[in-house]
């Protein structure tokens, strides 16, 4: 009896596991906020259950535990549960309307100026009592960026140079590190080389270099392009941004990118802005089209739910003639990645692309990735150590920053 008793104690004990870990997992996989777009499936599995007990535009499909929304716009909760019996977690779902961009291609040149001073590094001050770094004394640190100097905004560097120079001994200097802003009291080094006092600091108040357009929305003209965030060279820091143009940009040749050896497009900056920036963030470059073709035929723009394996083309400049399509694997999806850029693997496979460029370059960043008639992503990065292959974005990711832009526009104008 004691046997039998132990036996089914250890059953028990194992089947409860086996659940906890299911529950663990669902919970993990399932996020808690689902965006679908009209008529997409949401998918269950032979083990997770899906059910929704609320009134809504959510609809089962026909022998498959599956949900999907008839109306856009909708939203409701869906039930989570392990074998339809245990439940694990409850996840609202968003149903919005499938979202046209014309994609682009277009290579283009990116100025940008920061909101701040960039701190890009740090140098020694020679005085009479030897050498000493003020700026690192005083607690700042290479990226951080200084707003203002004596209470007074700094957004330039001459700005910064002309109220050190008139700081006296001492400089109050407001700082922002990782948003949030601080305070230190910088005292200034007189430097026996130049005769004059000196902070030790190097700084950028701004930054410039060409990337590839992503997408334009044909009623607003909204743009997004990149598909990374524009950082500082030295830092590697994300630029701060305060204001920056779109510039016309015409392809002069490129360095053919090779095992070890990152290639890239040679641009150069025509006369002539084609558009405004709004934002510089981890998922690209956002802003507004001087102008565009209100006409060309806009693109459905996948979810990363509807990303597949296989093949697909990217849309690029690489020489004077303007985009064209070039056919690329994608060998890995990662759809719930949180590392903005790096969201699927692709691989060049276009000959003609191969004897151009090498395969992916610098440049090539916000190259529209399209599949099965559809907007998937863009090129961010490519594998140092292999030119053929590099990262892409998600679309989706993109489109909804650009809408940020869309409805913070909208705001400006109300």
């Amino acid at each position: 009896m004691k046997k039998l008793f132990k036996f089914f104690s250890l059953l028990g004990l194992g089947i409860a596991s086996v659940i906890f870990v299911f529950v663990f997992l669902g919970e993990k996989h399932f996020p808690d906020s689902i965006h679908l777009i009209e008529n997409e499936e949401l998918h269950g599995t032979a083990i997770y259950s899906l059910s929704n007990s609320q009134k809504s535009d959510a609809v089962r499909s026909a022998n498959s535990n599956a949900m999907y929304a008839a109306n856009g716009d909708a939203s409701y909760t869906v039930n989570i549960s392990v074998l339809n019996t245990i439940p694990v977690k409850s996840s609202t779902v968003t149903v919005e309307k499938r979202q046209y961009v014309v994609p682009s291609g277009d290579i283009f040149g990116v100025k940008i100026f920061t909101d701040g001073v960039l701190i890009v590094g740090m140098d020694d001050v020679f005085t009479d009592n030897g050498a000493i770094n003020p700026a690192k004394e005083a607690g700042l640190k290479v990226g951080d960026v200084i707003v203002s100097v004596n209470d007074q905004p700094v957004s330039k560097t001459i700005q910064l140079t002309d109220a050190i120079k008139n700081a006296g001994d001492t400089a109050k200097i407001c700082a922002r590190r990782d948003g949030k802003e601080m305070t230190v009291q910088l005292q200034l080094a007189y430097s026996q080389n130049e005769h004059i006092k000196k902070a030790g600091l190097w700084v950028r108040d701004s930054t410039a270099g060409v990337g590839t357009m992503t997408f334009y929305n044909p009623e607003t003209g909204v743009f997004g392009g990149l598909g990374h965030a524009i950082c500082d060279i030295d830092t590697g820091k994300i630029m701060p941004f305060q204001n920056g143009v779109a510039v016309q940009t015409e392809i002069s040749g490129c360095y053919k990118g090779s095992p070890g050896i990152t290639g890239e497009l040679c641009g150069v900056f025509q006369d002539k802005n084609i558009g405004e920036l709004y934002d510089n963030k981890q998922t690209g470059v956002y802003g507004t089209l001087t102008s565009f073709d209100k006409t060309a035929v806009p693109l459905p723009v996948a979810t990363k739910n509807e990303v597949k394996t296989g093949y697909a083309q990217i849309l690029s400049t690489v020489d004077e003639t303007g985009p064209h399509y070039y056919d690329v694997q994608i060998t890995k999806i990662y759809p719930n990645s949180d590392e903005n850029g790096k969201n699927m693997i692709i691989e060049v496979t276009d000959s003609t692309l191969i004897a151009k460029t090498g395969g992916i370059i610098q440049g090539m960043s916000g190259s529209p990735i399209v599949q099965n008639g559809m907007l998937v992503g863009a090129v961010t990065h490519v594998f140092v150590n292999n030119a053929l292959q590099g990262y892409g974005i998600f679309a989706e990711t993109m489109l909804n920053n650009a809408k940020e832009v869309e409805s913070a526009l909208l705001q400006k104008v109300s």
